[in-house]
């Protein structure tokens, strides 16, 4: 399974692959987004926006917009 983060289910674990390149890519580092981390999925929002989601122990918060800027795989 491939896809960005945004369309990714509740309690689903996945690898980053890729950071599309945009201005927010920079923040996403930042905040340790990089590819070859894991991520689970924690919660999204009832409206689906923002979404939490665990970076190796830590829970962060991202828009949609941010999330759909993270490429994933399943976490094998």
């Amino acid at each position: 399974m491939k896809g960005r983060l945004n369309d990714i289910l509740t309690d689903k674990t996945v690898v980053i692959t890729e950071l599309v390149r945009n201005k927010l890519t920079p923040k996403l580092m930042d905040m340790g987004l990089y590819p070859g981390k894991h991520l689970k999925v924690l919660f999204k929002a009832p409206f689906g926006d923002p979404i939490a989601i665990d970076v190796e122990g830590y829970v962060l918060s991202l828009r949609l917009e941010e999330a759909a800027l993270i490429l994933v795989k399943a976490d094998d």
